[in-house]
């Protein structure tokens, strides 16, 4: 009476849909890039330039130029930063330049910080100045002085 009808044969998973093909946008569409990394106890003298990120567990004696860069807890740089990004864990001793600047409770700062965010956290240590970016105005047009008239056209310098 409350019985189902009995299926002998179990049913079939369900195929996986096939992935659509690779179009040349896809081709072209650059992937994520990976994190470079200097770890603890590398020591790099001279300096590390590039447009990725770099994390900075180790130390680097020289300037940092890179679009994103983080100094872990055991990072430690002698020179200047220039970044889009900069997240310090760890310590810097000269100057840093990046629109976004992130202190970590743990971090040593003895340089000036220019920037367009800055955030600290509490036990960040910073020794320096604050410098906000000036961004330029946008131009606007001066305005034009009307033509002064000579007063006397046919006047020569006397001698």
């Amino acid at each position: 009476m409350f019985s189902k009808p009995t299926n002998k044969t179990p049913p079939k998973p369900a195929a996986a849909p096939e992935p659509p093909p690779l179009t040349a946008t896809d081709a072209a569409r650059p992937k994520p890039k990976v994190a470079s990394l200097i770890s603890s106890g590398i020591t790099i003298e001279g300096g590390v330039a590039g447009d990725g990120e770099l994390q900075i567990d180790g130390t680097v004696r020289g300037d940092v130029r890179v679009g994103r860069l983080t100094v872990g807890e055991t990072g430690h740089i002698e020179g200047s930063v220039y970044a889009e990004a900069a997240e310090i864990r760890g310590r810097v001793v000269g100057s840093v330049t990046a629109k976004q600047v992130r202190l970590y409770g743990t971090s040593y700062i003895d340089g000036d910080i220019t920037h367009e965010q800055l955030a600290m956290e509490t036990g960040a240590f910073f020794q320096g100045r604050s410098l906000k970016f000036q961004r330029p105005a946008a131009p606007t047009p001066a305005p034009q002085a009307a033509p002064v008239a000579n007063p006397n056209p046919t006047s020569t310098p006397q001698s």
